[in-house]
């Protein structure tokens, strides 16, 4: 699995680790030093030895490129908790193809709303649904119920007597 962070970001991570591997530190300290596996720093230490620094080079991420910048999604995070209603819907609740309708207002994106949580999951978001409530409901009913009501109508433990039988 690829670990985070930008390709530069990485490339640094192991110039940093062949860095400390001349100074004298050996492969577990520098493992744990960068917080990588004992076997990474081994193959780096290899590329190094059979083709210099050029062989620590960042290569470009695989795939294709993201259709949103870094800059735009922050953008969409902050309509997004804005809420659905200040972007024009009836309701706050957001869906896949509420988002995904915005994503094309705002940005000329185009997303199937199908493909859309990708995109969210990526901004930290996740699926959740709303908490269904009675528009009527009283919570200072409900509280009295709990406090005065329930503790008389819960069962009561019995008492247990040294045989395992109720007393």
């Amino acid at each position: 699995m690829r670990p985070n962070g930008s390709p530069e970001q990485l490339e640094k991570r192991r110039r940093r680790a062949v860095g400390w591997l001349t100074h004298g530190l050996s492969p577990v300290e520098v493992a744990a030093k960068i917080g990588c596996s004992l076997s990474s720093v081994y193959m780096w230490r290899e590329r190094v030895q059979k083709g210099g620094e050029a062989r620590l080079k960042a290569k470009p991420v695989p795939g294709r490129p993201p259709k949103l910048t870094q800059r735009q999604k922050q953008r969409l995070t902050r309509l997004l908790l804005k809420g659905a209603v200040r972007c024009g819907y009836s309701t706050d609740l957001w869906t896949q193809r509420r988002v995904a309708d915005v994503i094309r207002r705002e940005f000329g994106v185009r997303y199937h709303a199908n493909h859309v949580w990708r995109v969210l999951t990526s901004l930290g978001w996740s699926c959740q649904k709303p908490e269904k409530r009675a528009r009527e409901r009283d919570e200072e009913a409900i509280a009295r119920w709990k406090r005065y009501r329930w503790p008389h109508i819960k069962k009561r433990r019995k008492a247990w007597g040294p045989s395992g039988l109720p007393r």
